[in-house]
């Protein structure tokens, strides 16, 4: 599959089937996520695959008692190892190299025919707990991870006309 059939077939996927993930394909999506671009090439994060049932209904209870996060096989958290390293231009790097590994940890599971859905609604404080990531960390995103049982919500996106400026800022 194309990196453009991959982005236009990524949705949102909030059930699961039971099937376990075949190890290959869960090496292709965190070697996805390996060789991400990340700020001065550091590549400060670390990737928690969480297969325990117990720690994923945990993590499910963490995210507000979204039930997809426990029923998915695997739950992969994404977690910044510098949160204090800013860039030039002032922003800090830790939330971008994560969301850039983790939109690779997308689109390469709907390449493997795998589904799933960004988590950013949970308690900081009881994820680490679940999955014993020290207070100097921050996760910035738990993955649930399996094979599609529906196919996820259509998107709906604003057109190019809408988002798109060239040459100079107009609103």
């Amino acid at each position: 599959m194309d990196v453009q059939e991959a982005i236009k077939q990524r949705k949102s996927i909030r059930t699961y089937k039971n099937d376990p993930i075949p190890e290959n394909k869960l090496q292709k999506v965190l070697e996805a996520a390996r060789l991400a671009p990340s700020a001065s090439n550091q590549q400060q994060w670390k990737f928690v695959v969480v297969r325990d049932e117990a720690k994923r209904k945990q993590l499910s209870i963490a995210a507000n008692g979204q039930p997809h996060v426990a029923k998915a096989p695997v739950v992969i958290a994404g977690v910044a190892m510098d949160v204090d390293r800013v860039m030039m231009c002032g922003l800090h790097t830790y939330p971008i190299d994560l969301a850039i590994a983790i939109d690779h940890i997308t689109l390469a599971a709907v390449n493997e025919g795998l589904g799933t859905c960004w988590i950013g609604a949970f308690s900081q404080d009881q994820a680490r707990k679940v999955i014993g990531v020290p207070d100097k960390y921050t996760i910035v995103g738990l993955l649930p991870l399996g094979f599609p049982a529906e196919e996820g919500r259509t998107k709906s996106r604003k057109s190019l006309d809408e988002i798109v400026c060239y040459d100079s800022f107009s609103e």
